[in-house]
């Protein structure tokens, strides 16, 4: 990993916040002519820095406005039981985010679904009937008090 310097945090910073900027606009607002500002964007995209640009859509358009996080525990009974896991929790739709945590619980999923009795049904027809799943602990939100997907880019 090489060192990030004023610019290229300026950048991020920038494009974390409006990812359509124009390459004039975005050099503008940094302090470059367009083309070295379009140079280190690429560069910034290339090194793996910058992983890809998205929409960020209103769940509740698409029916899927309740948010459960969920832990999992599961048997370790078998060899290879977290990569099964992995494998089938990454093509459910549902999950919008699931780590493999430390503590009581070998995961932590994110899921959004439209309302209770979706939950339900993806909790006990889908969630509890992966390999190996022991346990389960659900949290429904309430309230989104904070989501972002922007990462905190300190000056120094």
């Amino acid at each position: 990993m090489r060192e990030l310097n004023k610019i290229d945090k300026n950048i991020l910073r920038l494009l974390q916040k409006n990812g359509r900027l124009s390459y004039a606009e975005l050099a503008r607002q940094v302090g470059l002519s367009t083309t070295p500002c379009m140079e280190r964007v690429k560069r910034l995209e290339r090194d793996g820095v910058i992983k890809g640009y998205t929409a960020i859509i209103e769940p509740g358009y698409l029916s899927a406005g309740l948010v459960v996080f969920v832990q999992i525990r599961l048997a370790r009974k078998a060899q290879g039981i977290f990569k099964k896991f992995r494998e089938q929790a990454i093509a459910l739709d549902e999950v919008q985010e699931c780590y493999l945590v430390s503590g009581n619980f070998d995961y932590l999923i994110k899921a959004r679904v439209s309302d209770m009795p979706a939950y339900r049904r993806f909790l006990g027809e889908t969630l509890l009937t992966l390999p190996d799943v022991q346990e389960s602990t659900s949290y429904v939100v309430m309230e989104e008090v904070k989501e972002t997907l922007q990462v905190y880019i300190p000056d120094v």
